[in-house]
C-alpha cells in the first residue's frame, strides 16, 4: 500500500521498537523526568497492546499510519472501561500525540485522524474554602504566634485583605503605600489587566492601618505597602509559609492556603445570600461559569433559597 511520507522499509518497523526510540529521545534529548517518562510509556504500551488485539497482529509503523479515528476512539473507550479518569484519558491522548509527532519527524508517519479526536474534559477542581470559624481563627492566630508586633500586624492585615476583599496574593502584595488609607472601594488590577472594584470593610481598613502604624519602614506612595523583615517587598512565598505555620497550629487541612481565603470570601458571601453575578464582579471573573463552581460548594443553601422563594414550594398549613 502506498503511504506518502513513510518509506516501505520504515513502515515495517515494529511499533514497540519505535516506542523504545521515543523513550530514549525523551530521556536523553528532552530530559523528561522518571515519572513523566513512566507515565508516557504506560500509555503507549497500553496502546500497542490494544492494537495487537484490535488488529489481530503486532502493529508496525505502517499500521499506526493507517489507523482511523474510530480506532483511536475504540482505544480510549477501552481505557475508560478499564476505569481511567477523564484526567488520565486526557494525558493518554497527549502521550499519543507526542509519540505521533516524534514518529512523523523521524520516520514520516502521517495520520490526520488523530487530530479529529477530542480529549475528555477533566472535571473542574472544586474550590476548597476554609470555614467561617477557621478564617477568623487564622487571622486571630497571627497575634498568638510570637515575634515582632509589626510582623504579626502585617500578617493579620494581609490575611484580612484576602478574606475580606477576596484578593489574590499577588493583588494584595501589589498594593503600595499610596493606596492607604484604603478607600471604601479599592481599584484592583487582576488577571489579564482587568480592573475591578473591591469594597473594603472597616475591619480590613483598620487591620492595614494598625500594621502601617507599627511598620518600622517608611511606606512611601511609590513603594510596596507590605514589607519583608529587612524592608524589601513582601513576597508570596513568605505569606504561604506563614499560612502553613498557622494551619499547623490550628490543626487545619493542607488545603487551608492563602488562596483558600479568597475561596472562602466567595463561598461565604453565597452562603449568606450573595448574588452570583455580584460575586463574579467582586472576584474579577471574566465568565460567570467560573464563579458558578462556588454554587456546587454550597448546594444546601441554594436548595433552601429555592424552597423559600419558589411559589410552588410553599405549602399551606
Amino acid at each position: 500500500m502506498d503511504r506518502p511520507g513513510l518509506s516501505e522499509t520504515d513502515s515495517r518497523l515494529g511499533a514497540a521498537a519505535a516506542l523504545t526510540a521515543w523513550a530514549e529521545h525523551l530521556s536523553g534529548e528532552r530530559r523528561a523526568s522518571v515519572n513523566t517518562l513512566a507515565a508516557y510509556m504506560r500509555d503507549l504500551e497500553g496502546f500497542i497492546e490494544f492494537l495487537s488485539g484490535h488488529l489481530g497482529r503486532v502493529p508496525d509503523l505502517g499500521d499506526l499510519q493507517a489507523l482511523k479515528a474510530a480506532d483511536f476512539r475504540a482505544f480510549l473507550a477501552q481505557r475508560r472501561r478499564d476505569g481511567l479518569s477523564a484526567r488520565s484519558l486526557a494525558r493518554t491522548l497527549s502521550s499519543l500525540r507526542g509519540f505521533y509527532r516524534y514518529a512523523g519527524r523521524r520516520w514520516g508517519v502521517e495520520n490526520a485522524a488523530l487530530t479529529l479526536i477530542e480529549g475528555p474534559k477533566p472535571p473542574r477542581a472544586r474550590p476548597k474554602p476554609v470555614s467561617e470559624s477557621a478564617a477568623a481563627a487564622l487571622i486571630a492566630e497571627t497575634a498568638q504566634r510570637g515575634g515582632e508586633q509589626w510582623v504579626m500586624a502585617r500578617d493579620a492585615a494581609v490575611l484580612t485583605l484576602l478574606y475580606g476583599c477576596g484578593l489574590r496574593i499577588s493583588e494584595a502584595l501589589a498594593l503600595t503605600g499610596g493606596d492607604r488609607p484604603l478607600p471604601p472601594a479599592l481599584r484592583v488590577m487582576g488577571k489579564g489587566g482587568k480592573m475591578r472594584l473591591a469594597p473594603v470593610l472597616p475591619a480590613v481598613r483598620e487591620a492595614v492601618e494598625q500594621y502601617a502604624a507599627l511598620c518600622p519602614w517608611p511606606l512611601g506612595a511609590a513603594g510596596p505597602l507590605f514589607r519583608a523583615a529587612r524592608g524589601g517587598p513582601l513576597g508570596p512565598r513568605e505569606v504561604q509559609k506563614r499560612m502553613q505555620h498557622l494551619r499547623s497550629r490550628l490543626g487545619l487541612a493542607p488545603t487551608a492556603t492563602p488562596h483558600a481565603l479568597r475561596h472562602a470570601f466567595a463561598t461565604h458571601l453565597l452562603t449568606h445570600g450573595g448574588d452570583l453575578r455580584a460575586i463574579q464582579e467582586l472576584l474579577g471573573h471574566a465568565s460567570l461559569s467560573t464563579t458558578q463552581i462556588y454554587a456546587e460548594v454550597e448546594p444546601a443553601r441554594l436548595l433552601a433559597i429555592h424552597d423559600s422563594a419558589h411559589p410552588r414550594a410553599r405549602r399551606q398549613a
